[in-house]
């Protein structure tokens, strides 16, 4: 049979004419395996396993399920932390869908497995195809640190990788897809297809507002929440997304597409000697320079092919000495210590007269990309809007003022006539309990309150009956104890049950939301044995660290436990979803 073929003046949208070439495609499988043509494709299992944090590898393991239904296969999907290690013995088709979080760190529902994995009582895998997703960003330096572990420790164990690993970067999608086109027909045991299959159903894409396709939100609300005294500024917004069609859960994440600083453009161009009027193709249209670095291009921090092509023209002996010790030893911690507090200016400026055409520049930048901010209201009270809590990045380095891309593109650049082009990602782990009556511990300080004040209001809303715990704190009371108002109105409701606050600097020895936590911990760990459920919000690389290992303490001290018996303890705690985390 041969498969139809979609004519390219159809009525249907470029994804609408991919999903229907897919599902002629596995059609076309079907048929193949009904006549015996595919030995056993129809009764053949395969795992798809996903290690997730925000829910985008979830979302491409259960697209990638149907894209493997559609070709005779059946597809078992699972969290990583569903899964013990010894199962793995027994799976002959695998494939595993991975995140990369923090410093090149497992997502929080696959360290457990991970750490079974990695020690001396592995199970051999000698019966095992795999392939590996890894979804990551270029920006980081451990770029899908996590996926290249998996294909690596799979690899040891004496599994056969019938599929190269496939790195993605922010933009996921179209690699996933082709991924998915190429690894899933060897899997069923014929040859790999060019057809990319787009598992989203036909429908009115102007309805349907993605990455791709973002939303135009208005901004309402524009708000200080710091005092003018302190040393950070702290802003709540309030977008409309009335209208749209769109919906979000208290959790869930909203990503906007930000704009750059006209001053930051216009000195780059000075220091590149552009005067910006130079047109070149962008996404298949002329564009003039100042315009593409304004809206397409990151401009802020410096890509690997600029800092390559800087050292390059320079000689700088500095730079090349460190460029080259990352690219021999991966440790990049010395790079990381040199770019601090620099951006791609302070580069250009630090080794002047190194001009640059528009196509030259343009060509050794990354796109300029979304940010994600945990949402700070819950949809309930507000179906028409969407808040957020954000800090304002501003600080002087290297004789210059910085500012951070979206965070002060909202403070400084959106007016009553700017589009705020966004999308909602949700985050299905990170939620409000659905028994009404459970406790909830919550540790969220700095803007790490934003999905707290969410999770309140959807408390409230529900008239819930359960207990709420917040631990926040910031530098000092007086100037940074945001929503203070909103939050002793919540306590006297009743909705707040405890308050429990840590303001670092309004006492000689610094005091954390983690020293609280110890010194409340018999009621903590009392909570937790109601049923209780931990929630974490903020900064991945000291305070969620240190709040784990306060936990473990709390657990172990409390509980009477060895080591061994409060890490089981908070394993479960995680693998019954009742230890979460949002953290960045």
């Amino acid at each position: 049979m041969k498969i139809p073929q979609i004519p390219l003046d159809a009525p249907y949208s470029a994804s609408q004419r991919a999903w229907l070439s897919g599902f002629f495609a596995g059609m076309h499988t079907n048929m193949i395996q009904s006549a015996g043509s595919i030995n056993q494709a129809d009764s053949r299992l395969i795992h798809i396993l996903y290690g997730s944090q925000t829910g985008n590898s979830e979302s491409v393991a259960n697209d990638a399920a149907a894209v493997a239904k559609a070709h005779g296969l059946k597809p078992v999907v699972k969290s990583m932390d569903e899964i013990e290690a010894d199962a793995l013995a027994a799976m002959d088709y695998l494939l595993i869908i991975t995140s990369t979080y923090g410093e090149g760190e497992m997502p929080d529902n696959a360290q457990i497995l991970w750490n079974a994995v990695a020690s001396d009582s592995a199970p051999k895998l000698a019966n095992m195809q795999y392939s590996i997703l890894a979804l990551g960003d270029t920006s980081y330096d451990l770029f899908c640190q996590a996926g290249k572990d998996w294909d690596n420790k799979l690899a040891e164990l004496g599994a056969k990788r019938i599929y190269d690993r496939t790195d993605c970067d922010v933009d996921f999608e179209e690699p996933a897809q082709a991924w998915m086109s190429a690894v899933i027909p060897l899997m069923a045991g014929g040859a790999t297809t060019t057809t990319i299959v787009d598992t989203s159903p036909v429908s009115n894409e102007k309805s349907q507002y993605t990455r791709k396709n973002p939303f135009p939100a208005k901004l309402l609300v524009n708000r200080i929440l710091t005092d003018p005294s302190s040393s950070k500024e702290t802003r709540h917004y309030e977008l409309s997304i009335a209208g749209s069609g769109l919906s979000y859960e208290a959790g869930d994440a909203l990503c906007v597409f930000p704009t750059n600083c006209p001053e930051l453009v216009t000195d780059i161009l000075n220091a590149i000697g552009c005067s910006g009027n130079e047109e070149e193709p962008v996404n298949s249209e002329l564009i003039r320079l100042r315009e593409a670095l304004r809206t397409h291009f990151e401009i802020k921090t410096p890509s690997k092919e600029l800092l390559e092509e800087i050292a390059k023209r320079s000689g700088d002996q500095e730079l090349n000495a460190i460029l080259q010790t990352s690219l021999e030893s991966g440790n990049k911690e010395q790079l990381t210590n040199y770019l601090w507090g620099r951006d791609t200016l302070d580069l250009l400026l630090q080794h002047p007269g190194f001009e640059f055409s528009a196509a030259e520049f343009i060509a050794l930048l990354k796109p300029l990309q979304h940010r994600a901010y945990s949402i700070s209201s819950s949809s309930k009270p507000h179906p028409d809007a969407v808040h957020l809590t954000v800090a304002s990045v501003r600080y002087e380095s290297y004789g210059r003022q910085h500012k951070g891309v979206c965070s002060t593109f909202l403070a400084d650049l959106v007016d009553d006539n700017t589009d705020v082009n966004c999308f909602f990602t949700p985050n299905k782990i990170f939620r409000v309990p659905e028994d009404n009556c459970l406790p909830m511990i919550m540790v969220g300080p700095g803007t790490g309150i934003a999905p707290f004040r969410a999770f309140l209001q959807e408390r409230q809303y529900r008239n819930a009956t359960g207990k709420n715990w917040l631990f926040f704190g910031d530098r000092n009371a007086a100037t940074d104890f945001i929503y203070r108002e909103e939050l002793e109105t919540l306590q006297a409701n009743g909705v707040l049950t405890r308050l429990d606050l840590a303001f670092s600097r309004d006492q000689a020895e610094k005091i954390y939301v983690q020293d609280k936590m110890r010194e409340n911990g018999a009621e903590l760990f009392a909570w937790l044995q109601q049923g209780g459920y931990f929630f974490v919000c903020g900064d991945a690389y000291r305070m969620a660290k240190d709040v784990d290992k306060a936990l473990l303490e709390v657990i172990a001290v409390q509980g009477n436990f060895t080591e061994a018996q409060a890490i089981e303890y908070v394993n479960q705690l995680k693998k019954d979803k009742r230890y979460v985390r949002d953290v960045y």
